[in-house]
């Protein structure tokens, strides 16, 4: 016997939740129909939906932090690992060998987004995740061993291919578990702590480059080797721990699982998953919002992507030797934390993103601006500041943006999918415009960067004007269909 759910009210005039939910069911691996009790939020004390929300963060966000940021980490060492040796032993000065081994990860990572992603309903999340951590893992304490840069090639290839349905996989997960409006802070949160650790990469790799000489290996080598054995480990923890589909829960009771369930269905009527299909996948394909949003999401990676492989070597070209200046690619992460968390404290509370990106985006164009032209090389360092503090800001937000004005499991694994593909091919734009050629300033780069913020603002204006059209017509009652086929939705701005 199912509780019925109530129709929720209407919060604002941006977006609200839809007046109910069409089912109270859900579908198991073998196709077949399972009963899931839900309820309405407002039937629960105050107090237990804190106590609840406060589980679940706690259960989820730290976990799937920790092991995301391994997997950066493993991605974005190989910029430390140049700088302490790794470029004399394998001769990567030379030519373009240092962009190419930089630039082929992304080519398996872009093409093995969507297939990956699709599996992680039918193998389960436990076991798809463990098995590309532990995959991934070992590729890692492999290139610890390669003795040619063709060999550190091939590494780079298999790591790709592993890593690639993974940060999909995890927005889709966070996205299941929280109502739209409160999304963007959980995404903040997930993302700090992650880029803190990419952050902090850099001082682990100086640690490990310490142990030079130590079992007949050199310094980069140990980086390669530690950081694989602790994936590795991360992959048996994974299994363990790692929280599945609400619906799935093993760590909540029956009542919280009814409240979950419950609260994101009176807010967007997708807490239970709809049959994954070729046909819905094609269909969704042809929206062309969701490609948008990735375009978007590939502009905000490049600097990204930029500032993890490119700031130790701009660093060294303004006079700090190695050591120091893996030191110094620490302090902008630092510095964007207390400005990420206040982007995303305010975009959910307003319930607004668009304006938010706008702004983030101007700050990381500055910084660009300043990294490249300013003669001061002081003030050049200020302005890796700038570049790292707004694109912090601006990337979850970007998540929360396209996350809040998609419905259906189906349609959200198709979306993070193709996010996280263009967000590779954001990588790709790094390497590539960020040539040997072009040290120390790497000035054609940073335009390039600057450029793709600008690209980044401008298509982001014309869908919130979409969004804005379109929820003008379903607030005057001139749409036959609701929006996104869920009665009651309107598009985040």
């Amino acid at each position: 016997m199912t509780t019925p759910v109530q129709p929720g009210p209407q919060v604002d005039t941006v977006q609200s939740g839809p007046p109910d939910f069409p089912t109270d069911e859900k579908r198991s691996s073998t196709g077949s129909i399972d009963k899931v009790e839900t309820a309405s939020e407002s039937e629960f004390d105050a107090g237990f939906v804190k106590k609840t929300m406060f589980w679940l963060d706690i259960r989820i966000l730290p976990m799937l932090a920790l092991i995301y940021s391994f997997a950066l980490i493993d991605r974005i060492n190989l910029g430390s690992a140049y700088a302490a040796g790794m470029d004399v032993t394998l001769g990567l000065r030379e030519g373009a060998r240092f962009s190419l081994v930089t630039l082929l990860y992304f080519v398996p990572y872009i093409i093995l987004q969507l297939p990956g992603n699709l599996m992680l309903r039918k193998i389960g999340v436990r076991n798809w995740l463990s098995f590309l951590i532990l995959a991934w893992g070992a590729v890692q304490l492999g290139m610890g061993f390669v003795k040619t840069w063709e060999e550190l090639l091939g590494t780079r290839v298999l790591l790709g291919v592993f890593e690639a349905p993974f940060f999909p996989a995890l927005l889709w997960l966070i996205s299941a578990w929280y109502k739209r409006h409160e999304v963007q802070k959980r995404m903040a949160a997930f993302y700090l702590l992650t880029v803190t650790a990419g952050g902090l990469s850099p001082l682990l790799a100086y640690g490990l480059s310490l142990l030079n000489g130590k079992g007949g290996l050199e310094g980069w080598r140990w980086i390669f080797v530690v950081e694989g054995l602790i994936t590795i480990f991360l992959a048996f923890i994974c299994f363990l721990f790692v929280p599945g589909f609400p619906e799935e829960a093993k760590f909540l009771d029956e009542k919280q699982k009814r409240f979950v369930i419950g609260r994101i269905n009176e807010d967007r009527g997708d807490a239970l998953p709809d049959e994954l299909t070729k046909e819905k996948v094609l269909k969704h394909l042809r929206d062309w919002t969701l490609w948008a949003y990735g375009f978007i999401f590939m502009c905000a990676a490049m600097p990204n992507y930029a500032q993890s492989y490119f700031t130790p070597l701009i660093l060294r070209g303004m006079g700090y030797q190695a050591k120091d200046a893996l030191l110094r690619t620490v302090p902008p992460y630092i510095a964007s934390i207390p400005t990420t968390i206040l982007v995303a404290w305010l975009a959910d509370k307003h319930k607004h993103r668009s304006s938010y990106i706008l702004i983030t985006c101007v700050i990381c164009i500055i910084g660009n601006g300043i990294t490249a032209w300013h003669p001061n090389d002081h003030v050049r360092y200020f302005g890796v500041f700038l570049t790292n503090i707004g694109n912090a800001a601006s990337i979850p937000t970007i998540l929360a943006y396209s996350a809040n004005n998609v419905v259906s499991h189906s349609k959200r694994s198709v979306q993070s999918s193709l996010m996280v593909a263009f967000g590779s091919i954001g990588g790709i734009l790094a390497a590539t415009c960020f040539r040997s050629q072009d040290i120390p300033r790497y000035i054609p780069g940073l335009i390039a960067t600057m450029v793709s913020q600008a690209l980044l603002i401008m298509v982001v204006a014309a869908l919130t004007a979409r969004h804005m059209y379109w929820n003008k017509q379903s607030r005057e009652g001139k749409l036959a269909e609701p929006l996104e086929g869920q009665p009651g939705f309107f598009y985040t701005l």
